[in-house]
């Protein structure tokens, strides 16, 4: 039955693939606007049902270019009962969250209530070994070297075993400080959950209040982010698409966002990602010295190069700025120019069981090969042409 439901996304998006394709043959042979339009748009849900086929069950596409927005779902939103994916539903968005959270600790650093030179041990005395000489700089651009506590198995396996179990922050990252750090701190680059778990701490003791609020009062409140929350609960409420593993098939949309928060606990949709890196990266988020910083490159890797909470990725046509995410059974791109006028979000809500652990313990989820390579044509497709 798990196979035959697979089978059926999978052919269904190939059917409306071959219909989409004389579409967009059909439209690009005219040289009016409307014409031109319209051919964008099937070209654009051409690549889009491509990632459906590629192994997901639904996935949601939002580009935003100047006014103009295109909105466009492929495949389900929900195996059962089955229901297309709709444009406006919420998604897991992972580590996405850590734009946001770096968001509102560069405006703290702006308002001088903190400052990125500023160590773990004078905002969290005793709770980090080594905080003395790990500074918020280091956290919030993943050179700090603490362990990711994702590569600890105890902590996998009872995750796992209690998906709905609430995890406290503190208890998370006296779990990642229990191992060694994979290097001293400032001397290499190494993505790791556990510095945005430390900076949400710090956060909170610089500001009196949880995360949550301030994500809320800084962001959600003044952007009119409605879709977006900030979750603390195991079930996702409004509209939203389930969340799958593929193999063996599953639905893991119901979880304690514990396991990830400041790290990756936020709720959105496509309209909101989108409308906030316009802001963010237009300058209407931060001053142009933190927005300078957010952007200085603190490492790289092969795939992409991270400054404070922002990753920057190549493209055919030039880098793109913004961030990734994924959570159990989802997977998020949310990619734009970096002065913030265009914005590409794509939202899958298929991934893979938990993939292997980097050299400091991290370890994340993933759509199929054929579907993440998808993604990434779709981000040009949307982007590029």
């Amino acid at each position: 039955m798990k196979t035959r439901i697979h089978i059926t996304y999978a052919v269904g998006a190939l059917l409306a693939t071959l219909a989409i394709a004389a579409a967009v043959a059909g439209a690009a042979a005219g040289t009016s606007g409307p014409s031109r339009a319209a051919a964008r748009e099937a070209t654009l849900q051409l690549a889009l049902d491509r990632v459906v086929a590629g192994g997901v069950p639904g996935a949601a596409l939002v580009v935003r270019d100047g006014d103009k927005t295109i909105r466009l779902t492929s495949g389900y939103g929900s195996l059962k009962p089955r229901t297309p994916m709709r444009a406006n539903d919420r998604f897991r968005v992972g580590s996405v969250t850590k734009a946001f959270v770096a968001t509102v600790v560069l405006q703290l650093v702006g308002e001088r209530k903190l400052a990125l030179d500023d160590t773990v041990a004078h905002w969290l005395p005793g709770v980090v070994p080594n905080g003395k000489r790990i500074t918020v700089r280091q956290l919030i651009g993943h050179r700090s070297g603490l362990f990711d506590y994702g590569g600890d198995a105890r902590f996998v396996e009872a995750a796992y075993r209690s998906p709905l179990r609430d995890w406290s922050p503190r208890k998370i990252v006296a779990i990642a400080v229990s191992h060694h750090p994979a290097f001293a701190p400032g001397t290499s680059w190494g993505y790791a959950n556990t510095n945005y778990y430390v900076l949400g701490l710090i956060v909170e003791a610089a500001t009196g209040q949880p995360l949550g609020a301030e994500l809320r009062r800084r962001i959600f409140e003044p952007l009119h982010l409605r879709a977006t929350s900030f979750d603390t609960g195991p079930r996702i409420a409004g509209h939203h698409a389930h969340g799958y593993f593929l193999s063996p098939l599953e639905d893991v949309s119901v979880g304690s966002p514990s396991v990830v928060w400041a790290a990756g606990a936020l709720v959105s949709n496509g309209d909101d990602l989108a409308r906030f890196f316009r802001a963010l990266l237009g300058g209407h988020l931060l001053a142009p010295a933190e927005l300078r910083a957010m952007e200085t490159i603190a490492g790289s890797t092969s795939l992409f190069s991270y400054g404070l909470g922002l990753e920057k990725v190549p493209t055919a046509c030039g880098a793109v700025w913004g961030h990734t995410g994924a959570m159990p059974g989802y997977s998020t791109s949310a990619l734009g120019s970096k002065d913030g006028t265009r914005q590409v979000v794509v939202l899958v809500n298929g991934t893979h069981a938990l993939g292997a652990a980097s050299s400091n313990g991290f370890r994340g989820f993933g759509p199929p090969d054929r579907a993440g390579h998808a993604i990434d044509r779709l981000v040009e497709t949307a982007y590029c042409r």
